[in-house]
């Protein structure tokens, strides 16, 4: 019965390293740290609505940031680490090529607006026409974390 508990005890403890490796990036077998995902310059152009709205987002990949519009003006920033992250997964997620590739009906509304997403060398989008079309979710999570963070 001993040699079970010392057992137990022992593999609890290599299993809390193990989790202890996975939740700080290492790789358990080396102690390394696992690569990012991808860092990749990411252009977001939105354009329409009834003003005749155009205006561009560039993400550099180093998350710094520009948003401009037709009339020249411009603002800069850049992401905060949080949301670096996560753009960096959102441009690594298989989801967008799929999108990139995928057929839609023409949307039927006026004045709506439309969304040009580059990550890359992956160009999707969608015009903003509800109730009729729901954004395609790798591409509108794109778009409301550029939205939300440079806006």
């Amino acid at each position: 019965m001993r040699a079970t508990s010392v057992a137990a005890v022992t593999l609890a403890a290599l299993l809390t390293s193990l989790a202890g490796c996975a939740q700080d990036g290492a790789t358990p077998d080396t102690g390394r740290t696992a690569p990012a995902a991808p860092a990749v310059r990411v252009v977001l152009t939105k354009s329409g609505g009834i003003a005749g709205v155009e205006e561009t987002v560039t993400v550099q990949p180093d998350g710094h940031w520009t948003r401009g519009d037709r009339s020249g003006a411009s603002r800069t920033g850049q992401l905060s680490d949080a949301d670096l992250d996560r753009l960096r997964r959102l441009a690594a997620d298989p989801r967008l090529p799929a999108e990139a590739t995928a057929t839609t009906p023409a949307p039927m509304c006026a004045d709506a607006f439309t969304y040009r997403l580059t990550v890359g060398d992956t160009t999707t989008g969608y015009e903003d026409c509800p109730p009729q079309a729901t954004p395609p979710p790798a591409t509108g999570a794109v778009v409301e974390l550029l939205n939300r963070a440079t806006g």
